[in-house]
């Protein structure tokens, strides 16, 4: 359903709802992913538990782990889920003008600041849409993200080689199913080939993460060029 300023609404409430459970139900499953490898590479069920709660943003989370289970230091996998993180303050930015939180809640908002519920709020036009559809999202994805993650992690040996039931690709899938409405025009489906692109020759060149660091780079330095009138 495409909302719109006409769309009443309860229409909105429902179709927004609907878009943030399936968003969530979908990262559950690639949190099931998390939780067994990150079993697999040392760590104890709270302490993957920990990371799910608190960190809570599957890609600096797969990259902590990934050092870890590499035999890198703890700190190097630290710096790696920083440096992958990060782009969520790019993330709060966007969304500070449109959440206008304050005191306590900013914290709690802040939480909620992922790929997921900041491009379900991003787009719907209206306010009060585009502030349920990050909430909703938010919530959804944080419960079931961590619901998956104590199965997986609670499962590690039933599944000592999670990679070959595919999991890891649920969030890349349902990411570019959050993108692909937002490519109307030719100017969108540029900047996102570009960016695609620098992120795929920078990935032998730097550590693992990064590369989705510069591909935002590219896709901010975009939004903030000089415009010919």
């Amino acid at each position: 359903m495409s909302i719109s300023d006409d769309t009443p609404w309860p229409a909105s409430r429902r179709a927004v709802l609907r878009d943030a459970l399936g968003i969530g139900a979908a990262t559950g499953a690639y949190g099931i992913s998390f939780g067994a490898i990150s079993t697999a590479a040392g760590l104890s069920f709270l302490q993957t538990m920990a990371l799910s709660l608190l960190m809570f943003t599957g890609g600096s989370q797969f990259a902590l782990v990934g050092v870890i289970a590499g035999g890198g230091s703890p700190l190097a996998g630290a710096a790696t889920a920083v440096m992958l993180g990060s782009r969520n303050a790019l993330y709060g930015l966007r969304l500070a003008p449109l959440l206008q939180t304050r005191g306590r809640r900013r914290f709690a908002a802040a939480q909620l600041v992922i790929d997921e519920s900041t491009a379900m709020a991003i787009g719907p036009d209206d306010r009060r849409t585009a502030r349920y559809a990050f909430y909703a999202t938010g919530l959804s994805v944080l419960g079931l993200w961590n619901l998956g993650t104590a199965v997986g992690a609670l499962g590690a040996k039933a599944l000592q080689d999670p990679s070959v039931l595919g999991l890891d690709a649920a969030a890349a899938a349902a990411f570019l199913a959050l993108l692909g409405p937002r490519l109307r025009g030719r100017e969108p489906w540029a900047v996102a080939v570009v960016a695609a692109l620098v992120a795929v020759v920078a990935v032998p060149l730097v550590p693992p993460g990064v590369p989705v660091l510069v591909a935002a780079l590219v896709a901010v330095a975009a939004a903030y060029r000089p415009v010919r009138r």
